[in-house]
């Protein structure tokens, strides 16, 4: 037997098209902005010495900056149309 939920937390497959729509591009933005960010701190790391640097930091900033314009054009932000 499942335990029972409360009546206000919906399913995903119970919420409207409209709002799985929006939380997915919503979710899809952040994760493209952590990508971004994480590709900056390994550039930082890899030009502070704390890892080896073998041309990857100006690829890092490459492939951050390539995700943010990518995600900035294809994935405003949630409730912004």
């Amino acid at each position: 037997m499942s335990p029972s939920r409360p009546p206000h937390e919906a399913t995903w497959q119970e919420m409207p098209e409209e709002l799985q729509l929006l939380l997915a591009r919503e979710a899809m933005r952040r994760a493209a902005a952590t990508l971004a960010e994480q590709a900056e701190l390994l550039a930082v790391e890899m030009e502070a010495g704390r890892l080896t640097d073998r041309g990857g930091a100006d690829a890092l900033r490459l492939f951050a900056a390539i995700v943010r314009a990518t995600a900035a054009e294809a994935l405003p932000p949630a409730g912004h149309a």
